[in-house]
């Protein structure tokens, strides 16, 4: 390797917004992270489902209209099938 091109590894404490705190190497010598491992949902399963803003809501308004329309077309009876035409006796 060349020297003089590469930074400096420090060894650090990551600091959570939760309060964990765990050591790691970085080229800055403090770090600060919002969510980590510890509080993240993905890792801890304790997920929040939230809606947000009336999202579901906003869908169906936007959506559940064509799927209403859909549905009692779907209920309706079938059409009647078109009148058969009459035999024809082919003597």
């Amino acid at each position: 390797m060349k020297d003089k091109i590469h930074p400096k590894l420090f060894d650090v404490n990551v600091h959570c917004a939760c309060g964990n705190e765990f050591p790691t190497r970085s080229t800055k010598k403090e770090l600060r992270v919002e969510v980590c491992a510890a509080c993240h949902p993905f890792f801890t399963g304790k997920q929040k489902l939230m809606d947000t803003a009336g999202r579901v809501e906003k869908f169906n308004r936007k959506y559940g209209k064509k799927a209403e329309v859909a549905a009692t077309e779907a209920e309706a009876p079938a059409a009647a099938p078109a009148e058969e035409a009459p035999a024809v006796d082919a003597q």
